[in-house]
């Protein structure tokens, strides 16, 4: 009886121990499994984040537009292998610096472009290219650099078909083998440091160019700074407030197709012709010209009206080469009521029509006088042979 107790129990406890070594087995599965799935979860994972980082052509950030905050996505050259050429199609703010070879901008809102110690260069179009945007602004910061190659109808270095505007304290340097800035809309510049060589127009905006800061070291193949719009007479005007402009253009220094007001500033232009528009309208600032052709010349670029030149204030210095050269030489009328006007030239002035010398100090070839003398106008309208008129005299054909 005592054998067979014991004989029972011993199956008893290798039953037992045979429940717990196949527990322990199942235990031992399920773990090793679990580490197994994690350990591809990982892999896939990895995976998936290369992938991300090295695969990345456009930069578009998702934004919900009924958010009042913006996001910002930066971009640093180097982290993702194929963002050389940035693709942006979506509204917002984007931090760019490092190098790139294009940035391209695709979308219905607006776009502001930090550029901080960016260098683009493109041999095959523009460096920036706003195919479609409401407006673009691009922020200076540090030192920056762009290159480009252009076709005829691309244009420019930096080339928009929307609003463009320029502010910040950085710098910007543009080499261009056509044009420089170009704004198929409006251009406006803030504040900045512009560098800016090109083949043909260093800015250029269609509808309108306004400045109201900044310092402009240009040197131009074509015109220095253009406003083109001759559609419409309530635009294609420059209008500068501010800055220190140093311009060398073969063309013109400043053009406007309608008019050009300038309304202070330190300007120094070497040019065929120093400034020009329909309307010539200088109310106050610093001024040298040096030309080959007209310092100031106010012709009928536009229909906005009779082209007339209109001297208000500011310090002008005109040096004129030899020939068929004029100081200042409106189309139309010329009106001097204030400022500081001094002329060394053959011609020192040029009208068609009305002239008013209202106020201002003119001095000619060294001498100070109240006389307004006219080399190749017509008479008082155009058809008096001369005579003394307000100030100046005319003189016939």
């Amino acid at each position: 009886m005592n054998e067979e107790k014991k004989s029972n129990l011993g199956k008893i406890f290798s039953g037992i121990i045979g429940g717990i070594i196949t527990i322990c087995l199942i235990v031992g599965f399920i773990v090793a499994y679990n580490n197994s799935l994690n350990q591809k979860n990982s892999v896939y994972n990895e995976a998936i984040t290369s992938n991300t980082s090295t695969n990345t052509t456009s930069i578009a950030k998702n934004e919900n537009t009924s958010s009042a905050v913006s996001t910002t996505e930066t971009i640093t050259s180097g982290t993702k292998v194929d963002t050389k050429n940035v693709n942006i199609t979506s509204n917002g703010t984007y931090d760019l610096e490092g190098s790139y070879e294009s940035i391209t901008i695709n979308t219905d809102g607006n776009v502001v472009l930090n550029l901080n110690n960016v260098d683009i260069t493109n041999s095959n179009g523009p460096a920036i290219n706003v195919i479609d945007s409401k407006a673009v602004t691009i922020v200076l910061s540090g030192n920056n650099t762009i290159t480009a190659s252009t076709s005829e109808d691309l244009d420019g270095a930096i080339y928009s078909k929307a609003d463009l505007v320029f502010s910040g304290s950085g710098s910007l340097t543009l080499k261009s083998n056509y044009d420089g800035i170009v704004s198929k809309d409006t251009l406006v510049i803030k504040s900045g440091t512009y560098t800016i060589t090109s083949d043909d127009d260093a800015i250029r905006g269609k509808d309108s160019v306004e400045i109201s800061g900044g310092i402009f070291t240009i040197n131009a193949g074509g015109d220095g700074i253009k406003a083109s719009n001759d559609t419409d007479t309530s635009l294609g005007y420059v209008n500068i407030t501010d800055g220190t402009f140093t311009i060398k253009a073969v063309s013109d220094g400043i053009q406007g197709i309608t008019k050009v007001t300038i309304n202070g500033g330190t300007f120094d232009i070497t040019a065929s012709e120093g400034i020009e528009g329909t309307y010539v309208i200088i109310n106050d600032g610093t001024i040298k010209i040096s030309a080959s052709d007209d310092g100031i010349n106010a012709s009928q670029k536009s229909n906005i009206g009779t082209p007339k030149v209109e001297i208000n204030g500011g310090d002008i210095t005109i040096n004129m080469g030899q020939g068929d050269t004029d100081g200042i030489d409106s189309n139309g009328s010329l009106y001097i009521n204030g400022g500081t006007i001094n002329i060394t030239g053959n011609s020192p002035f040029d009208y068609d029509k009305t002239v008013e010398h209202n106020g201002g100090t003119i001095i000619v070839n060294g001498t100070q006088t109240d006389t307004i003398t006219n080399q190749f106008g017509g008479g008082m309208n155009g058809n008096m042979p001369g005579g003394m008129i307000q100030g100046g005299f005319q003189k016939g054909r």
